[in-house]
């Protein structure tokens, strides 16, 4: 539920806009509200992390806003607890008015929800599933330069679901549209909330079956087969296609089936 801070609360400051989030000395703010120039201000409690509560402001653009993403080196729960912040505010940012109506939109005072008091149409944040998926071929790895990320680094193939799409579908579809192969023994391995914009990542691994390898010009730079001991810079640790690649990598390692 949303309040006018009064100074005295206290815990993490996800103070965020337009898709970023103030990171003063790099860092979450830690304190008051007062201490960390919040006092007055509207916030709601969005969580809770070592014993302390994980506060929502959203606020002006300010110094010092920067990516969410350079707290992925710190605890995954504070990561998450950010990004879901972030996505939050977004969320409140952009439905301001019913998009059935046109009036102006309340915040519900029992539930994450944006209520229309003329219509009654009630909205909700709304979250993009996505696949992705680690590739192996004997001791080899799919690894793929993808045109939306800057700098040399490599990464496992990834995609949104369609509609109508079973979650293997999408793997089977992604794979094939971004790279001409086709996959099998395809198994689920785990999730990550990713706030880029309001994604869940939702993780694969699969064993080449068959195709020549002919990567997509329009959504990757560059794709290619590594060997488990000779790659290229990869996702940083606490990323989940991170994991698919050191998980895929033991499997090349021990030459396991």
């Amino acid at each position: 539920m949303e309040q006018t801070l009064k100074g005295d609360e206290h815990g993490w400051w996800v103070v965020s806009h337009e898709g970023q989030v103030w990171l003063p000395e790099g860092k979450l703010p830690h304190g008051t509200a007062v201490q960390c120039g919040l006092e007055g201000i509207v916030g709601r409690q969005i969580g809770e992390w070592q014993g302390e509560c994980v506060w929502l402001v959203s606020h002006q653009k300010t110094s010092h806003m920067d990516s969410v993403r350079q707290l992925l080196d710190e605890d995954v729960a504070l990561f998450q607890l950010a990004g879901r912040g972030v996505q939050l505010a977004e969320f409140y940012r952009s439905h301001q008015f019913c998009g059935y109506c046109g009036q102006k939109m309340v915040h519900s005072k029992t539930e994450l929800a944006c209520l229309c008091p003329h219509c009654k149409e009630r909205y909700y944040p709304q979250i993009a599933p996505c696949v992705i998926v680690a590739i192996r071929r004997g001791d080899e790895i799919l690894l793929a330069q993808h045109q939306r990320h800057r700098g040399n680094m490599y990464t496992v193939l990834a995609g949104f679901v369609e509609v109508g799409e079973t979650l293997e579908q999408a793997v089977a579809r992604e794979v094939m549209e971004e790279s001409n192969i086709r996959i099998k023994n395809l198994r689920y391995i785990s999730s990550q909330p990713w706030p880029f914009p309001h994604s869940l990542m939702m993780a694969f691994m699969a064993e080449y079956a068959d195709g020549d390898l002919r990567h997509d010009p329009k959504e990757l730079r560059d794709a290619g087969w590594f060997r488990y001991d000779q790659l290229p810079i990869l996702p940083p640790p606490g990323t989940v296609a991170r994991r698919l690649i050191e998980d895929t990598v033991v499997l090349c390692r021990d030459g396991q089936e």
